[in-house]
């Protein structure tokens, strides 16, 4: 019988024990250690090369997300499943985009641990009741380290919420987060940011939230009506490389979100839109950085569009439409 080494991350040893007693209905499966921060599962996890870690999200020291990220560096084979008592989607998808397999909600494990130990443990995701259903990009050690995800929206307040959850997801994990934003969508984003909890000030001080102009970050690459990949790769790198930099995080802490293809589109540049799309994943998948994009469904004018449509779907890793 081959054991499968297990590490529990949690701060509450009455959990780490929970875990342990549900754990033991399987006795090839070892708990080799414990662990009740981030740094120290870190430390572990890189020490003891374990099958499998166990890991919450609200830690001490180092979040959970963070802890994964730099895991994922130092013990790239030991597979992950996150055991948090947090529903959100978008801490669901950021918890997977750091390379988990298995999200259980606390109020599920003791129907679902088991299960979810036995399908990541054979290289399959696992999500809990309350979760499945809802589309994750898959995020396994194979795929991409990086998201590219666009989201069709039929009303701007949409837009704004979906890109405040993104960001505020971003910045409470330990993020940096860039948003290329429209004059007109920049107090809104604002006042969502905060409602979030976010303190955009101080955010954008200490330089982990970078908020910018649409048309002024595109003049800054632009060249004939199309985007210069000479010009656009040292703009994004410095500004990623500055995110990183005052996040303190080294690759995969950085966030992007924006409209810069969606207003090239909107004035009718569909190349400049479609190209301006393949160099943001190249950025995206050269510092690991998790990309949103947002287009108006009203921009696009039935089947003459249709072909621009499914070109824009195919430069991302993932679709959402609302």
């Amino acid at each position: 019988m081959s054991l499968i080494r297990i590490l529990v991350v949690d701060d509450f040893k009455d959990w780490r024990r929970q875990v342990h007693s549900l754990l033991q209905a399987r006795p090839e499966w070892q708990v080799i250690a414990e662990a009740s921060d981030g740094s120290e599962a870190v430390q572990k996890a890189e020490d003891l090369k374990p099958d499998l870690i166990l890991l919450d999200i609200g830690l001490p020291k180092l979040n959970g997300i963070e802890a994964a990220r730099r895991i994922r560096q130092r013990s790239p084979s030991s597979k992950i499943i996150f055991l948090s008592q947090n529903s959100d989607l978008d801490f669901v998808r950021a918890a997977v985009g750091m390379g988990a397999l298995g999200y259980v909600l606390k109020t599920d494990a003791g129907r679902e641990l088991l299960p979810a130990v036995v399908a990541v443990l054979g290289g399959k995701q696992y999500f809990s009741t309350s979760v499945k259903g809802h589309q994750f990009t898959d995020t396994s050690a194979e795929k991409a380290a990086h998201r590219h995800e666009v989201q069709f929206y039929s009303d701007e307040a949409l837009l704004l919420d979906t890109f405040a959850r993104f960001i505020a997801v971003a910045l409470k994990s330990g993020r940096a987060a860039i948003v290329v934003i429209t004059e007109s969508h920049r107090d809104g984003l604002v006042s969502r940011l905060k409602a979030q909890g976010i303190d955009v000030d101080a955010t954008t001080q200490q330089g982990i939230y970078i908020q910018l102009d649409v048309n002024k970050t595109l003049s800054t690459f632009m060249v004939n009506d199309m985007p210069d990949a000479s010009q656009f790769f040292p703009v994004a790198g410095g500004l990623i490389e500055a995110a990183a930099k005052a996040a303190r995080q080294e690759r995969y802490g950085v966030v992007a979100c924006g409209e810069c293809s969606p207003v090239l589109w909107a004035e009718g540049k569909a190349d400049a839109a479609i190209r301006l799309e393949q160099l943001w994943d190249e950025v995206g998948k050269t510092f690991g950085v998790d990309i949103l994009c947002g287009y108006a469904l009203s921009s696009f004018h039935g089947e003459e569009d249709d072909h621009v449509f499914q070109s824009i779907c195919a430069e991302h890793s993932a679709v959402y439409s609302q």
